[in-house]
């Protein structure tokens, strides 16, 4: 049986304490997924073997009285877009249901020289396209807070496994909101670093300008861990950031009494549901009782981010997406007789509807006599975006934001309707165009008892303030 609330300092202490070991709390997770997951569908592949090889180390080092990394014994599950050395890695997709890698992830390879228990690889919408976990290939993600909803997607079931108890931390990846947004739906805490905070080494591209590995935990601190462990600059990654990394959890102590806080009205305008409303300006006054100031910003090209993000996103995912012909690892259709009918009809088969969908618009934003109409413009409008914000934090030292507009909505409520799910990620796209950090913060329920989530936005690399901010709201509420 697993404990409530584990945290990372939990289970380290524990196990260093003797009061527990690495094999019992693998071995408990993994009861605790074979007697939910049935229902939520969190998981698409276990490595029981890896993980229980890597706990019996740790119980070997905690035995010998060695002192423990930082993720000694944590159970953690790794969204399947992010490659593991021998284990399956299919990105939700067809195309790649068969797919071995050969390396490791390098976000994946931090966690397990830290000491993590890496469980298994968790579902996702196919190749990260998506706000609902629906699109999987596989099976769909439900909410572990009512199984009749979405558990938000892309990082659905990564967000899941920790909001069910079946991982003590996980990692996802965030191209629009693809972690904040199901953190937000699931009631977990979710953090998107800074655009080269974190290596994509062994990250299935989906936009690569766009895309971020970061984690899905159950408490601020312990996101500012796993930050602390996968964050720096990687040789192999020429888009990874030499930049210092600060001792997150250190930064964690720091006030943050004086410190002012940006509210940008574009963020609170039509659309926003009443009760999200509510709980993200009841949380926005408790930041203030703790001693921030609050100062309004202005973000005027927020709503043309929609549209810039879905130019951008599919144009970049139709180019990083052309490697799937049916030639070496992905799908290959059978019967084929011609290499021109392989091509056709391994990518039809292989991918699903909302992936072509998006290669399609992507390929005829890049198209001859569209590009500048369509993709240039598109980066322009990203360059105004960004300095929007880059203005705004002269001004402060974050933004509070809603982190969706609405609470988990039901399992195929807007599926037909791809534009009314592209507006579900309206509040989080604009920081992946800035490529600046952001966290979602649990602040409230509805009604309903669906969690809703505060997003605190802030300067490029300054994810030490986002966590502070969001630490000492954790704490007080």
């Amino acid at each position: 049986m697993i404990p409530d609330s584990l945290t990372i300092d939990s289970v380290r202490s524990s196990i260093q304490e003797r009061t527990t070991t690495a094999l019992a709390l693998a071995e408990a997770h993994y009861a605790r997924i074979q007697k939910e997951d049935g229902e939520i569908g969190a998981y698409l592949t276990l490595c029981k073997e890896r993980a229980l090889e890597q706990a019996d180390r740790i119980d070997r080092m905690a035995a010998e009285g060695k002192p423990l990394p930082p993720l000694a014994g944590v159970p953690v599950a790794i969204k399947d877009v992010m490659s593991t050395c021998g284990v399956r890695t299919t990105a939700g997709s067809k195309s790649l249901a068969h797919y071995i890698p050969p390396y490791d992830c390098t976000a994946v390879a931090h966690m397990e020289a830290a000491g993590a228990v890496v469980l298994g690889k968790t579902n996702c919408d196919e190749f990260a396209m998506g706000s609902s976990n629906e699109n999987s290939a596989f099976k769909p993600v439900r909410n572990p807070r009512d199984l009749s909803r979405v558990p938000g997607g892309s990082s659905g079931g990564s967000a899941a496994a920790v909001a069910a108890d079946m991982a003590v931390v996980a990692l996802g990846s965030d191209t629009g909101g693809s972690i904040r947004q199901p953190a937000s739906f699931c009631g977990v805490v979710g953090l998107m670093p800074t655009y080269g905070r974190v290596s994509r080494y062994g990250l299935i591209a989906f936009a690569s300008s766009l895309d971020h590995i970061g984690p899905l935990t159950r408490t601020v601190k312990d996101a500012a861990i796993v930050l602390r462990t996968i964050a720096g600059r990687d040789p192999v990654d020429s888009t990874s950031a030499d930049v210092p990394v600060p001792d997150y959890v250190a930064e964690l102590k720091k006030p943050i009494r004086g410190l002012k806080l940006g509210i940008a009205k574009e963020y609170f305008s039509d659309g926003l549901d009443d009760e999200v409303r509510h709980s993200v300006e009841s949380a926005i006054d408790k930041v203030k009782s703790l001693g921030c100031e609050l100062a309004p910003v202005s973000l005027p090209h927020t709503p043309y981010s929609i549209p810039t993000y879905y130019l951008i996103a599919t144009a970049e995912a139709s180019s990083n997406l052309a490697r799937y012909d049916g030639v070496r690892y992905s799908y290959r259709a059978p019967g084929v007789k011609s290499l021109s009918e392989m091509y056709r009809r391994s990518r039809d088969e292989g991918f699903g509807a909302e992936v072509k969908r998006r290669i399609m618009l992507g390929t005829y934003a890049l198209s001859a006599g569209y590009y500048d109409a369509y993709y240039l413009k598109a980066q322009k409008v990203r360059t105004l975006l960004t300095r929007d914000f880059e203005e705004a934090f002269r001004k402060v030292d974050a933004i509070v934001t809603p982190t969706s507009p609405t609470a988990a909505f039901r399992l195929g409520e807007k599926s037909n309707d791809p534009l009314a799910m592209y507006l579900a990620d309206i509040y989080t796209v604009t920081a992946d165009l800035a490529g600046i950090p952001g966290i979602s913060i649990p602040c409230g329920e509805t009604k309903e008892k669906l969690p809703i989530g505060l997003q605190i936005l802030g300067k490029h690399f300054d994810e030490s303030t986002i966590l502070r901010v969001a630490n000492a709201y954790e704490k007080a509420a």
